[in-house]
């Protein structure tokens, strides 16, 4: 855990309507910044600036980051009638595997990394605060410091207020495409898969490829960003740049757990097909991903482990029926799970239980990342992996990161899985992952060509 002995967590807030976090981010340019927003529009955060960061390795990083945050929010101060919602955040995630070890595409990065910003902004319904987190020795008296970041923040919403974006900021342009993977490797991957399940070693196994862009300077994220805020805002948006030009950002369908007290809510997402170009075409599309055999053996797959998973933890446990989940570009099968469980034991060891699902692993769990070790020539990183926020109480949200990139400086990595059982067929498990890589695609995409247009 890198923040000082003998220091405690002090945070305050202020309300701050009208402050968009989008705003807040551009303003933070140039700084580590942080960005969180829920499917359903409940909740956005952002964060910049940092106060506490930790890190983890190894089998056990998911109870690792749990005891050090609970240390670190342990003898933690905050304002007088500062509501929850402002309340101080870790942002943050971890790598597919916790024996990763960082390469030239993940070169920043850790099996586990949260980051506390030094400003926060949360805003819900119609309430926003800003939120300022800062370390105070154990023997100085927390009145007089309250007072000093009470002016900061006064200081910071003034900052946020006058700030108005810039038009004659230079852009950058993307050059080219490569996809290091061809379709022959990609076959030739996809049979010695369905060969390793015809032999009974496993049930399934998720894939995944890759593509590279490059631009001519350094990734300008607000642009990206606000694309995947307009065409995905049904999804779990986020960003993780811990370190200024070098960020992991998506916008994923799938969330992996998110915790309220005793309350957890995940879903099954397994099986995908395109959309329609028309409401029919659409329609005719769905009833055939709800009526694929192969399809819903595959999604079977994942509600049935979650349940094995969740049932010894929880209290009760309701499945909702299998329905469609439909994005722009791609509709998939989706199970919605609720479980009460026996005790409020905070989200990481529950994503510890849950990761990797059946979704983005395979079944079962040990064979399949052994064959996916086997198989992917691309190190994975933190794509498929649990990234999010946890609060003071290690409550907190987490998607899983598919539907996303990782940037460094003037270059970009695209991630996108395909589930392989039995039947599958390599070329259209090549389709499925082009249909995946499309929204990244097109946010880069257009990102570029609105460059060009200020030009």
């Amino acid at each position: 855990m890198q923040n000082s002995q003998g220091e405690r967590l002090l945070s305050c807030s202020l309300p701050c309507p009208g402050i968009a976090p989008q705003d807040f981010l551009a303003v933070h340019d140039g700084s580590a910044r942080f960005a969180w927003a829920s499917a359903d529009g409940s909740l956005e955060l952002a964060g910049a600036g940092s106060v506490a960061e930790l890190f983890a390795w190894g089998n056990a990083r998911f109870a690792t980051i749990s005891r050090d945050a609970r240390a670190l929010f342990a003898d933690a101060l905050q304002a007088d009638n500062m509501p929850p919602l402002a309340g101080p955040r870790l942002f943050g995630g971890f790598a597919f595997r916790h024996d990763f070890t960082p390469d030239n595409i993940w070169s920043i990065y850790m099996p586990a990394w949260f980051v506390l910003p030094h400003y926060q902004l949360a805003h819900a319904q119609a309430e926003t605060w800003l939120t300022i987190n800062a370390q105070m020795p154990q023997d100085e008296a927390p009145a007089a410091m309250m007072k000093a970041l009470e002016a900061a923040l006064r200081a910071k919403i003034d900052q946020l207020r006058n700030y108005r974006p810039r038009r004659d900021q230079q852009q950058s342009r993307r050059r080219d495409i490569d996809y290091p993977m061809s379709l022959a490797a990609w076959t030739r991957m996809i049979e010695q898969a369905r060969d390793s399940i015809h032999a009974g070693q496993l049930n399934k196994v998720v894939l995944s490829r890759a593509a590279e862009l490059r631009f001519d300077g350094a990734v300008q994220l607000l642009p990206i960003l606000r694309y995947l805020a307009k065409r995905y805002g049904d999804c779990y948006r986020f960003l993780f740049e811990p370190r200024p030009r070098y960020a992991f950002y998506g916008a994923s369908p799938e969330l992996l757990a998110a915790i309220s007290g005793r309350h957890l809510y995940t879903m099954a997402l397994a099986g995908s097909i395109k959309r329609g170009a028309s409401t029919g075409e659409d329609e005719i599309l769905g009833s055939r991903l709800l009526q694929s055999a192969k399809e819903r053996g595959e999604q079977q797959i994942v509600v049935d482990k979650i349940c094995e998973r969740l049932s010894p933890l929880a209290e009760s446990l309701d499945v909702q029926p299998i329905r469609l989940r439909k994005l722009r570009h791609i509709q998939h099968l989706y199970t919605p799970v609720h479980a009460r469980l026996n005790g409020a034991s905070g989200l990481l060891s529950l994503a510890n239980t849950l990761h990797p699902t059946p979704a983005l692993g395979g079944d079962p769990r040990h064979a399949a990342l052994r064959l996916i070790r086997q198989l992917e020539p691309i190190p994975r990183g933190w794509y498929g992996a649990p990234v999010g926020w946890l609060d003071a109480q290690l409550d907190g949200q987490f998607a899983v990161a598919i539907r996303s990139a990782v940037a460094q400086e003037s270059r970009v990595w695209l991630y996108a899985g395909a589930g392989i059982v039995a039947h599958s067929q390599a070329q259209a498990e090549w389709d499925e992952t082009a249909l995946k890589l499309r929204p990244m695609l097109d946010a880069h995409a257009e990102h570029s060509s609105a460059n060009r247009r200020q030009r």
